[in-house]
């Protein structure tokens, strides 16, 4: 055994939705990762249309293939949003995984001195019974130190704009405004 194998190169690893909401915690896994010498690992997890059930009753390669080639272009898509063509200014690696994101994320930090850092969006109750907690199911079973990132108060704002459209509620503008 040598030197390089007994002591693992430090990671960040961060869980990447694609969606504008992941990318504070895309942001600050940065930070952490240049703070630490250590090497940035982005997780996207997906699932086929329909869930792994749905998958069962009519599996087709042609389409998880394509829902692959999809959840990568996501996962690029959000390094561009999140750092440009400039990149994030540490190593960087991208990792796209078929399965729900907490236990694909548990699974990705399997080495010592990782570090998981995911985001800690706004959830109301009824988000919570149907979509369980990415970070809650994080910080309950990752064996390593896990940084929760709270939403920006611009994500705040949007997720309370596309709840009260959802619902057809009216909106005043000049709410925004402030």
């Amino acid at each position: 055994m040598t030197a390089v194998d007994a002591v693992p190169e430090p990671r960040v690893v961060v869980g990447v939705s694609g969606r504008l909401g992941s990318l504070p915690a895309l942001h600050r896994a940065a930070v952490e990762a240049r703070r630490s010498g250590a090497t940035l690992c982005a997780v996207l997890a997906w699932a086929p249309p329909g869930g792994e059930l749905g998958h069962r009753e009519s599996p087709t390669l042609d389409l998880l293939a394509e829902c692959r080639r999809i959840a990568g272009e996501q996962l690029l898509n959000a390094f561009d949003c999140a750092f440009g063509p400039s990149g994030p200014g540490v190593p960087l690696q991208g990792l796209v995984v078929r399965g729900r994101p907490g236990p694909a994320l548990v699974e990705a930090t399997g080495r010592s001195g990782d570090l998981l850092v995911v985001g800690a969006g706004t959830r109301g109750r009824l988000r919570r019974v149907a979509r369980p907690s990415v970070a809650r199911y994080c910080l309950a079973h990752a064996t390593c130190p896990v940084l929760a990132v709270p939403p920006t108060p611009l994500q705040r704002e949007l997720d309370t704009v596309q709840r009260r459209n959802s619902w057809r509620l009216p909106l005043d503008v000049r709410e925004l405004a402030d």
